[in-house]
């Protein structure tokens, strides 16, 4: 098992790629701390994962907030004895515009959760990391960052400084044995993208018309499914990655290839 008696928090705990993460944590072998602010909903898959003979806890959580982020560290400690791994994956969109409609207070918003969120959250769980002599944490970022998507400006700004502080993080926790990487996801095939193949549907789209137009641009001719982009995400926690810290992954079926 890929995780196996590794505690794991995910943040940002949601119908998308969030609680694939956390019940594919927990199906490799992790106790899994769920974080999100929608408390019914992480209720729900912890449950789920404790049904299932797994180890889960759920902890409302906004990282907007540095108390909140303190406190499921907290409870990840009460309930598991340590945390050996951190998915930053809470976020938020804004507004869908194009930058020069842009207000600059929905990008303050956008940045204080995509960026300085992962920062708070991952300063709650350094001092178990520091105490217990090492940890991993995986920022999740976006393949915006660096193939513009239109109005999704302030998204990918917000996620573009979240991929430049994981190097920062990787070079200032290294002293501690605590490795920072970060992935880049493209489509990922869940919730939030089906329901917006449904909304484009809804409004007069062929719906074989717009996957076909998603999937013309990934070389491997489909929408990365989530369960898969999880587990590239969660590799990044395991024993196999050791030595790895600083490094981006792209996991979009090839859409984006890094130079």
């Amino acid at each position: 098992m890929l995780l196996k008696d590794k505690v794991v928090i995910v943040s940002g705990v949601g119908p998308g790629m969030g609680q694939a993460l956390a019940r594919i944590a927990a199906a490799e072998g992790a106790k899994v701390a769920l974080g999100a602010r929608n408390e019914d909903f992480i209720n729900t898959v912890a449950e789920e994962i404790r049904s299932g003979g797994g180890e889960a806890v759920a902890v409302s959580t906004d990282i907007g907030n540095a108390g909140q982020c303190a406190a499921l560290a907290k409870a990840t400690v009460d309930a598991f004895g340590r945390i050996d791994g951190l998915v930053n994956t809470a976020y938020i969109h804004g507004a869908w515009v194009t930058v020069d409609e842009a207000d600059p207070e929905d990008w303050a918003k956008v940045f204080d959760i995509n960026c300085l969120g992962a920062l708070r959250m991952t300063q709650a769980v350094l001092p178990a990391m520091k105490a217990q002599g090492g940890g991993a944490v995986v920022n999740v970022a976006t393949m915006s960052q660096v193939n513009p998507f239109p109005g999704e400006g302030g998204y990918a700004t917000g996620k573009g400084a979240l991929a430049t502080m994981t190097k920062h993080m990787a070079k200032d926790f290294g002293r501690f044995n605590i490795r920072v990487n970060a992935t880049r996801m493209g489509w990922i095939g869940g919730k939030p993208v089906y329901d917006y193949i449904h909304g484009q549907v809804a409004n007069g789209a062929d719906r074989e018309a717009v996957v076909n137009e998603i999937t013309g641009r990934i070389p491997l001719g489909i929408i990365p499914p989530e369960e898969e982009c999880a587990k590239s995400v969660l590799f990044f926690l395991s024993d196999y990655a050791k030595v790895v810290t600083g490094a981006t992954l792209d996991v979009n079926g090839g859409q984006y290839m890094a130079p």
